[in-house]
Parts: C-alpha cells; sequence; structure tokens
C-alpha cells in the first residue's frame, strides 16, 4: 500500500466498510469515523449505543492533537435521591467459564454522551454534510444487517437484558422468536430518529421533546436521569498524555480516565529490557511483559493511578474501537460502549441506554453514592503512535481491565519486532488479573514455563473475547483487527494526481 491508502480497522465488516465508504465519498477520516461509529450502534448493538459513553482520539495532517471526551457523567440533577429507591437489580450471564451478574433497569443509566460526542467532533473536524455521514447508518437501521457468528453470540448471552421490556422483545424478536446467527436485525425507530436527525442534530434527545419523555419515563420507573442532566451534558475537549517511547511520541487518554496512564507507565518499564533484540514469542518477550504487569498492578492497587482520581468513578466493561487513517495522514481512533445496556430502550427511538451506574468498579463507596455531575473514568485507551512528527500507528481495545495488557503487547510485537499489524494483534495474550496470569493458547512450553515462574497461571481453551479485542492501523502498510470481537479491515488506495 502507497501513502495514498486509506485504512479502517474495527469489530465489524459493515463498519469498516462504512468508512471507507465515506473516504471514496470524499469525506476524511472524522466523517469516516463518526459515520462508523453511526453504523456500529446497529452492527455491534450489545458493545455500543447512541445511549452510551466513549473517547475519540484525533491527530490531523498538520499536526492538531486532541481527546474528545464524551463519556457518561452520574446522574440525578435536579431531583433528590435520597428520596427515591432506584429501579435497579442484578442479572446474571451465563458465561463460558462462569457466571456474572450485571446490574440493570432504570437505576442503572448514566447520563450518555456519545450521541453529542459524535457530532461535536463532525461538526468541528469533518468536511461532508451530516445527512452524507448518517446515510448509512439510516440505511442498515431501515434494511437490516445479518447477524454474524460473534454479535449472535452476544446478543444471545445478554437475552435478560436485550429483552427486558417489551420495547427490547420487540426489537430482538421476530415472530417470537428471539435473534440468532444469520438473522436480519431491524430498528426502523433508530432509521427514523437518525433520519430526523439531520434536521433537529441532537436538540430533541439532550433539550426537547424526547428529553421530556425520558424524564417521565425515569420519574415514572424509578430513573435517575433527569432533563436537567441531559441538557446541562458538554463534550469536554482535553490534551492528550503524551510520553516517548523507544523515540517515538506516544498519545493516549489522559485523566480522569486513567488506562492510558497505566499504558504509559508500563511502557517506561518495557524500555528497560532489549526487546527489539528477541522474537515476539520468546521466553524473553513473555517474561519482560508479565513482569511488568505485575508491576503495573502492584502499583496500581497501592496508592497508583486509580488512587490518585479518587473522585472518578471508574467504568470498565465491554467496548469496541475503530480505528482510521485517511490519504491525507488525518488520524482517528474512537472507543465507545454502552455497558452491557439498561435494558430499557427510548421511546420512538431504537436507542438502549447504558448501565453505568451499575457497575461495581464503578462504585467503591456503594451504588449511587456519588452526586449528580461527576464524570465518570474510565480504562478507555483510544491512543496514535508519532514517528518523525508522523502518524505510524493508531490503536485501541475494547476488553476492561485487559484493555491496557492487550494494547501493550500489541503495540509491543509491531514496534520492538517488527510484525505485520494483524499477526501481531491475532498473537496469544497474556494478562496478570491481581491473582493469576491468564494465558491465551498458542504460547511455546518454554514461554509458558516462564510465566509459571512468575506467578499462578490458567490456561484458556480457546482465544476468546476476555483478551480485548484490539483494532490497530499502520498508515501505509496494513491494519490488523481483532478476530475476537469479529473484526475486519479494509483499506482503499487511491490514485495519485
Amino acid at each position: 500500500m502507497n501513502d495514498r491508502s486509506a485504512i479502517v480497522a474495527s469489530g465489524d465488516p459493515l463498519t469498516s466498510d462504512t468508512a471507507i465508504q465515506i473516504m471514496k465519498q470524499g469525506g476524511n477520516a472524522y466523517d469516516a469515523i463518526i459515520a462508523a461509529g453511526f453504523v456500529s450502534v446497529i452492527a455491534e448493538p450489545t458493545l455500543t449505543s447512541l445511549g452510551g459513553g466513549g473517547f475519540l482520539l484525533a491527530r490531523t495532517a498538520d499536526g492538531y492533537a486532541k481527546i474528545f471526551d464524551f463519556f457518561s457523567n452520574t446522574p440525578g440533577k435536579g431531583h433528590s435521591a435520597e428520596a427515591l429507591e432506584p429501579h435497579f437489580f442484578p442479572v446474571t450471564i451465563h458465561f463460558a467459564n462462569s457466571d456474572q451478574d450485571f446490574n440493570i433497569g432504570l437505576g442503572s443509566i448514566a447520563v450518555p454522551g456519545n450521541l453529542k460526542g459524535f457530532l461535536h467532533v463532525h461538526k468541528k473536524l469533518g468536511l461532508l454534510p451530516l445527512k452524507e455521514v448518517l446515510a448509512p447508518a439510516i440505511d442498515a437501521a431501515r434494511s437490516g444487517v445479518r447477524l454474524g457468528r460473534d454479535q449472535a453470540d452476544f446478543i444471545k448471552l445478554l437475552k435478560p437484558i436485550m429483552t427486558l421490556t417489551e420495547r427490547g422483545t420487540q426489537l430482538y424478536s421476530q415472530d417470537g422468536e428471539y435473534f440468532t446467527y444469520g438473522d436480519i436485525l431491524r430498528n426502523p425507530d433508530l432509521a427514523n430518529f437518525l433520519s430526523e436527525l439531520c434536521h433537529d442534530e441532537e436538540h430533541s434527545f439532550y433539550h426537547g421533546a424526547l428529553a421530556d419523555r425520558i424524564e417521565q419515563e425515569m420519574q415514572n420507573g424509578q430513573g435517575l436521569l433527569t432533563k436537567e442532566d441531559l441538557e446541562s451534558y458538554q463534550v469536554i475537549e482535553r490534551e492528550p498524555l503524551a510520553t516517548l517511547y523507544r523515540g517515538r511520541r506516544f498519545l493516549t487518554n489522559p485523566p480522569p480516565s486513567f488506562g492510558g496512564a497505566l499504558i504509559i507507565d508500563a511502557l517506561h518499564y518495557l524500555e528497560t529490557y532489549d526487546l527489539p533484540t528477541v522474537g515476539p514469542f520468546s521466553p524473553e518477550f513473555i517474561h519482560a511483559h508479565a513482569a511488568v504487569m505485575m508491576e503495573i498492578e502492584n502499583s496500581r492497587i497501592h496508592g497508583g493511578q486509580e488512587n490518585k482520581t479518587p473522585k472518578a468513578r471508574v467504568f470498565t466493561r465491554g467496548t469496541t474501537h475503530i480505528s482510521v487513517i485517511d490519504r491525507e495522514g488525518n488520524a482517528a481512533a474512537m472507543t465507545t460502549s454502552n455497558g452491557e445496556g439498561s435494558g430499557y430502550i427510548i421511546p420512538d427511538s431504537g436507542i438502549m441506554l447504558n448501565n453505568m451506574m451499575g457497575e461495581d468498579d464503578l462504585h467503591p463507596e456503594g451504588f449511587h453514592s456519588a452526586p449528580p455531575g461527576e464524570r465518570v473514568s474510565s480504562m478507555m485507551s483510544p491512543s496514535l503512535l508519532l514517528e518523525n512528527n508522523e502518524v505510524a500507528l493508531v490503536i485501541g481495545s475494547g476488553g476492561s481491565k485487559r484493555i491496557r495488557t492487550a494494547i501493550t503487547q500489541v503495540l509491543s510485537r509491531i514496534i520492538d519486532c517488527g510484525m505485520e499489524a494483524q499477526e501481531a494483534v491475532e498473537s496469544p495474550r497474556i494478562h496478570w488479573d491481581g491473582e493469576v496470569f491468564q494465558v491465551e493458547p498458542g504460547l511455546s512450553d518454554n514461554a509458558v514455563e516462564v510465566i509459571a515462574q512468575s506467578g499462578p497461571l490458567k490456561l484458556a481453551a480457546v482465544k476468546n473475547v476476555y483478551f480485548g479485542g484490539v483494532h490497530t492501523v499502520v498508515p501505509g502498510k496494513s491494519g490488523g483487527a481483532d478476530p475476537r470481537r469479529g473484526g475486519a479491515v479494509r483499506s482503499y488506495s487511491f490514485a495519485k494526481p
């Protein structure tokens, strides 16, 4: 591929196809990633939603770099929370290796930011009219998307949440049968909502009639989200957190989120190892990453990054990511999430709101203990690497607390070991969870033995979503999309003028 190539890596083929389509129409990386973001809420409905939150790291060809923080706020402005018993309860999700409880209901909903964030970034950095950017999502919602294996599995897992209400049951079922692999998922309410958005932008959702309906249903159903929460919500523009790694400049998500800071700490430790002289699967490489993981986790727990932001409410659940580079050299990395979803779908919109107030990681002092209006923190870490002042890598991941270890391992294999992006993404990963090393299959016996010398380990039977979903782009070369989460790379080489 030449330097005139546009490359996209995301969590779904339709999401990546959309970004390429928009760039073929004359859009830049920001038109492309926002169009893809709107499509992702249809193609990846269990991982993201316009009712969720996220972050976008932009770096333009002329050197402008900014983090757009449109993650969630804690809700409850304008009413007395102590007088309310929130609609809030656990559901048990049966994963392959264990069961896990998630808290859902109207009382689990935090103030959503994705919609406002998408529109904010497009207005500031996009080139195409909003109507063109929204067109692929409108078509996908109306015509429907065929559920691939990964999304069908996710929908099956989260059935108790997706069908909590009659609106959810209608959206995710046909003729009384819950959707499964190969079925076509349509969302006509979302198609209509997006069509109106071309003229109304976010006014109805955050300020108008739809906000009134949301507040009324919250009041009737013991939710915490208010119209004042929606009206006062703002996208925050931040300077990226930056460091050097082996002579290259690394940009990532700054505080109050701390996933980026933990990645930077890991990179500083990795620089003390001579990784460029060893192989990407060698015991030496694996030992270095295992040792760094233990060191970072120890410092995180004992006075590390989390303790430096005591007011931050930390969100670390399921996410999806998109990386884009356009032919001009504009780069964008965007990570978004809806948690597992609250089960509540906004009337006449097809939008399920998040359950970020129901995450135990968020609320170490107890559920609903935080005052309204606080920005929720996150492990999400959309990141870029610059070499000679040009973008050399665009990267990000889903995967809860595995986000930082997944990004670090993939980045190291590409930069330190010279691996191609897709091979680096598919390579087996490890993760220290504070008690045991979780290890994917595919490492040599010697490498596994090195890990066992560092701490107890558990060998996974197969590579799976637990270990993240890294989607990365190396400009002028290739991309890597994570098969653990149904990822897809797309590229297009523009003719030289």
